[in-house]
Order: structure tokens, then sequence, then C-alpha cells
């Protein structure tokens, strides 16, 4: 089985056969909105949901909406924000590329974040403003009301070759000083034709401010956003670089508010790379203090891992994947449950090589909750992470799959534990 590769994440273009999905008794997997593409509906999320404090969920689409544009990857229109219900009502608030040659921005990758002012704030891969971009437009990040009024914050590449990074495809993270911080894809130093990525600090009112420029030794590539750890530090991961240079498979960093980057594993660091490479995911701070995340690359069959990484580094490899038998590729981040344990999908792999929804214990222990089936049942290829709300259920989205093929979102109802569960979604 081949990794997949960026480009083909981007434009999930193809579809499955037809299967019929086989669900354990003790989950049931509930699809609540199928994407039906533009002019009216989004198109291919990769991205997972947030639970805002109105009790919905918010995402974004990678295509669909009312616009298309040649500054546009998606071929089926410039993306979209919605909101949807837990019980599956969505609404379309806001098509990208709704301005002039797409300065509002195109195409998110990320997904959404509630500030606490309550509005969200995101990012897009491409569009905005910024001339010196390598290709297309540069990216942006944005923010939007709950009511869907569209401000965009900052266009990438708006410096000279690009200095302040470009196309970011990972979502901002709130940290405890009111600024967001994040990432971006490309853009920064040119180790690599097109940069090797940045990470970046930006005010509530757009201010900007670069903290690090990556440079292949230390990575490069962040295709994950960072999370703020107990210790007030960021912490995130490169898709590629580290201790062999542009021929790295990632690495996992911590950086503070203030800039100062520190690399604490990289990749391939044990012979056939069986602890992994290429991680895309972000990484989640778990109750015991120690992170969790995915690799998409390595591991003891080709088709990634997931691991366990303490704040100093010490690396753990947790399982390895194995493709039709359990999953392969785990490009979304884990989410701890209420139980302690981890749950995340595979873009692809499971029963019907179209992906799975998984349960890892903190010690290794993975259980396959579901397999897609692809096109036209229950979705295929989920690149998103999982969000649980408080009566267990996990919410998430796939890229591709579902009735008209341009994903969908789902409801998986796990088994409760509870002698007298709340009847609550």
């Amino acid at each position: 089985m081949n990794k997949p590769t960026l480009l083909k994440i981007a434009s999930i273009l193809f579809g499955f056969c037809a299967a019929t999905a086989i669900a354990s008794p003790a989950q049931v997997l509930t699809t609540l909105h199928d994407f039906q593409g533009p002019p009216s509906d989004g198109a291919n999320p990769q991205a997972g949901l947030v639970r805002a404090s109105d009790g919905n969920f918010y995402g974004t689409t990678f295509g669909g909406g009312a616009h298309t544009n040649g500054n546009c990857l998606s071929n089926d229109g410039c993306g979209t924000v919605f909101k949807i219900t837990p019980t599956g009502t969505l609404t379309v608030l806001y098509s990208f590329c709704s301005q002039n040659n797409c300065s509002d921005g195109a195409d998110p990758q990320a997904g959404l974040v509630q500030g606490s002012d309550g509005n969200f704030y995101g990012t897009t891969e491409v569009g905005g403003t910024g001339t010196e971009c390598f290709y297309r437009t540069c990216g942006t990040v944005f923010k939007i009301t709950p009511q869907g009024t569209l401000t965009t914050l900052y266009s990438f590449c708006s410096q000279s070759h690009c200095d302040d990074g470009a196309n970011p495809s990972a979502p901002v993270v709130q940290a405890s000083d009111g600024n967001f911080y994040g990432t971006t894809f490309e853009g920064g130093i040119l180790c690599h034709p097109v940069g090797c990525g940045t990470v970046f600090k930006i005010t509530t009112g757009g201010v900007l401010t670069t903290l690090h420029r990556f440079n292949a030794d230390d990575g490069y590539w962040p295709f994950s956003g960072l999370v703020q750890a107990t210790d007030g530090n960021l912490y995130g991961t490169t898709n590629l670089g580290g201790i062999d240079g542009l021929n790295g498979q990632g690495t996992v960093f911590k950086i503070t508010t203030g800039g100062t980057l520190t690399t604490l594993y990289s990749f391939c660091s044990q012979p056939n790379c069986s602890d992994g490479g290429d991680p895309y995911g972000a990484l989640v701070q778990a109750s015991d203090g120690n992170f969790y995340g995915g690799a998409v690359g390595g591991g003891a069959n080709g088709d990634g891992t997931v691991f366990k990484i303490t704040l100093s580094g010490t690396f753990s490899t947790l399982h390895s994947f194995a493709g039709l038998s359990d999953g392969a590729y785990p490009y979304a981040a884990l989410v701890q449950g209420s139980d302690g344990n981890f749950y995340s999908t595979t873009f692809e792999g499971g029963t019907h090589d179209a992906g799975t929804v998984f349960k890892i214990t903190p010690s290794g222990v993975l259980t396959t909750l579901h397999n897609f089936a692809g096109h036209p049942t229950d979705g295929a290829l989920s690149s998103a992470p999982l969000v649980q709300t408080g009566e267990g259920s996990l919410y998430g989205t796939t890229a591709s799959g579902g009735n008209s093929n341009y994903g969908t979102v789902f409801r998986l109802t796990l088994p409760r534990t509870c002698a007298l569960c709340p009847n609550v979604e």
C-alpha cells in the first residue's frame, strides 16, 4: 500500500465501490449530512468540527460553495464555513472567493477554533492578497462570527520572498496570553524551493509576528497545528526534515511563545523507520502529561503508527497499522475521550480500504470501531480529528464518499458506561 501524498488529500477526486458497512453492535455510525457540492453546499471537508458554546458544530469544507475561481485549488468550488446541529441540520455560513481575486481566502484545509470573544478563527490554504507566492495565492488567517460575517485578518506572502510564511494548512490555537499561534506549510527560509514553513503569532486585530522559520535540519513543512501544554510552551510536528535535513522524515518540536524552538525527536531514527515518519496531525497532551500522535508513514508495515512522547522527548511507538486489517495512514490528530482512551480515524485501510474509526488505549491496545465503506454509503478518506460530546458520541467528517461522493458529517454513538446517562447531545 502506497502512502497517499498531500496532493491526494487536496484533490479527493476518486470514488469507492459501493459496499455494505457492518457496524459492531457496540457502536453505531450515523451519517448526519451528505455534502452535495457547489453551488449550494460544501464539498470534501478535510478538517474536523468544533463544538461551540451554542451547542452546535462549526467546520470548513475544502471545496464547494457558491464560487469558483482560477485561484482555487479545488475544481468544485473554493470552500465554505458551515454550521451543523447535533441532529444534522446544516447551514452554509460563508462561501470563500466572495471577493475579487479571492482576497478573502480559498480552500480551507484547517478547521476552526472558537476564540474567547465567541468568534471563530481559521486559515485558508490559498487566496488573500499576498503577491510573493510560489503558486496561485498564499493563504490567509480569518475571523468569522457565528452568523457568518468574515474578516480577513492577514494575507500571507505580504513580505518579500514569503518571509512571513505561505499556505497554512493547520488551524490556529488561542494561547493563555490571548493571542493565536499557528504554522504555515510553506514560505519562510528557502531551504526548499517553496520554503520550509514557519511558526507565527497573530493578535485578534491581525498583527502577525513570525516566531520561527524552519531550515530543514529542525524540520520543514509543518502541516499540523500547535498545542499549548501545561508548561506554557507550544508543541507541534513537522511533516519532513530533522536529523537528516531535507531527507528527514519529520520531527516533534517545542517552541516558546517568544520563538525559541527545540527539536525533541526526529522520526525514522530507528531502523526501517519502525518508529514512524511523516507526521501530519497535531499532538494531544493527555491527562498523564505526555503527548500522543500519529505518523502516516513508517512503522512495522509502512502504514503509519501511533506514538507517545514525553515533554522531554522520550519516544515510544504504541501501534503500527497494518492496512486492510486495522487501517492505514492516520492523518488526523487523536482526541482523548472521557474514558481515558484515544479516538481517531485512518485515511485508508480497513475492511473496504476506505478508512476506519479506531480506539487506542494509552498502552497501545487498538480496537477498530468502524470500517468506512465509501460511495454511496457512509463516507471515506477521513483526515479530520474527532470531537466527543458530553454523552460520549464522536462527531467527525470524511473527505469523500457518501451519496454524492463529496464527503460527510457523521456521528459514532459509543456504548454508554454510566448507570443513568444524561439524555443530551
